[in-house]
């Protein structure tokens, strides 16, 4: 699996049992670790929601969203059992403009200011295996756009949380028929 990655979506706090919890969030960490564990993927890079506290998708801005993933705060902490996986250097934080919603992690940059399609060029990977929450926003938009960069996809089903059962079921489909492999 050399040319292969595993991206996590937003397995943070505030998606998990915060402000914004998403169905199936325990078991899609849980089923995360134990493809981790069992797998040993190589690497694992972590895409991260990071809000400033005004920022414009919080329903206090007019935006559709109660606060979540707010900066520095435990909401937008990665998940405690998986932070020994996570590389800073392979961490892409999204959202961090105010004025700007950010679903994908394309849109996102790693402390050295690189994109996560600038890094996994760099690294030579071909292939991308997603688990992360939630299914209809930033899992869907990564996907998305990681195959119209050339990337094979595939999305571990059992490892990915969602907002709506209906919205994720369409989601699934969506994707599927766009070529991104569910496993």
């Amino acid at each position: 699996m050399k040319d292969t990655a595993l991206i996590v979506v937003d397995m943070l706090y505030d998606f998990i049992d915060g402000s914004m919890a998403c169905h199936e969030a325990d078991k899609a960490v849980e089923n995360s670790l134990q493809f981790i564990r069992k797998e040993h993927p190589s690497p694992i890079l972590f895409v991260r929601d990071h809000h400033p506290a005004d920022h414009c998708s919080f329903t206090a801005q007019g935006g559709p969203w109660p606060p979540h993933c707010v900066q520095g705060t435990h909401g937008a902490d990665i998940h405690e059992a998986l932070v020994p996986y996570a590389d800073e250097d392979l961490s892409f934080f999204k959202g961090e403009d105010p004025a700007q919603e950010q679903y994908s992690a394309f849109e996102g940059r790693n402390p050295a200011g690189q994109s996560l399609s600038e890094v996994l060029h760099l690294l030579e990977i071909d292939k991308v295996i997603i688990c992360g929450i939630a299914t209809e926003f930033c899992v869907r938009n990564t996907a998305e756009d990681l195959l119209k960069d050339g990337f094979r996809v595939s999305i571990l089903q059992d490892c990915i949380a969602y907002v709506d059962a209906q919205g994720h079921k369409e989601a699934l489909q969506a994707m599927q028929e766009e070529g991104i492999a569910l496993r």
